[in-house]
């Protein structure tokens, strides 16, 4: 076997193990404060016990773990159409680039909570709310990776396609697009990640349904051990979502293997 080979393969072999050792000490450490905890003048619940966390997991509600994700699903395939068509418009304007890229920014200095608060101000409906707060956090990194990506296609590969009089459809379905692809998919990495934890907070703030929601009331009711489990789920949602977008980057871009 080539060295090159033998070491892209320990990785692969040791990292589960790693992460389940890894796992099962924190597992100890926590089950252990939780013993401890009347010794050490922590209020019981403050710490629970990992049995009393698999009760509360056991008591999830699928609905709300169905609700949050189609949130999520939702938001970042509009962000995604959204991001890309402005990014595809910029660049053909300078002009429009030159208006819009100040503002691009702008949106993405507001912390979410402002954008949480101004949606609940200027919108009646829950779910248009925690759609707006989604789209306007996660839609500026599909823009601006996009854009950065598309400015980075070599010179040359543009020169040549424009030598062809290509219409504009074809010169983004035929070169811009497929150049960009790589970068489009590092960037539904980040917005995963960035969505899932804006909807947590976005599902605080009126919403009756939904992981926030549940964690909101978990949270009224002092249950750590709700809102652990809760956590876990999100956590896990994180990453399948990432497995799976990490799959169709696999086999979208196995030319790269």
């Amino acid at each position: 076997m080539p060295l090159e080979e033998y070491r892209e393969s320990v990785p692969a072999l040791n990292f589960p193990r790693q992460t389940f050792v890894s796992l099962l000490i924190f597992a100890a450490v926590w089950e252990g404060l939780s013993h401890l905890a009347p010794f050490l003048g922590i209020p019981p619940f403050a710490i629970p016990s990992l049995a009393r966390i698999a009760r509360s997991l056991a008591e999830i509600t699928a609905l709300d773990v169905v609700v949050t994700l189609a949130r999520v699903i939702g938001a970042l395939v509009v962000s995604f159409g959204l991001g890309l068509a402005l990014a595809m418009a910029m660049y053909r304007s300078e002009t429009l680039e030159k208006y819009l890229h100040p503002m691009i920014r702008l949106f993405m200095a507001v912390p979410v909570v402002s954008w949480i608060l101004f949606a609940v101000l200027w919108f009646p409906g829950v779910e248009f709310r925690i759609g707006f707060v989604l789209v306007i956090v996660c839609g500026p990194v599909f823009l601006v990776d996009s854009l950065d990506a598309m400015r980075n296609v070599p010179r040359e590969l543009r020169h040549m396609m424009r030598s062809f009089r290509p219409t504009t459809l074809q010169f983004f379905a035929k070169l811009m697009l497929p150049a960009i692809i790589p970068s489009v998919f590092t960037s539904w990495k980040v917005n995963i990640s960035l969505a899932i934890r804006v909807v947590t907070i976005a599902e605080l703030v009126g919403a009756v349904t939904g992981i926030g929601h549940q964690l909101s009331v978990a949270q009224e009711l002092f249950s750590v051990a709700d809102v652990f489990a809760w956590t876990l789920v999100l956590v896990v949602l994180l990453f399948l979502l990432e497995a799976l977008v990490a799959r169709v980057e696999a086999r979208v871009l196995r030319w790269r293997a």
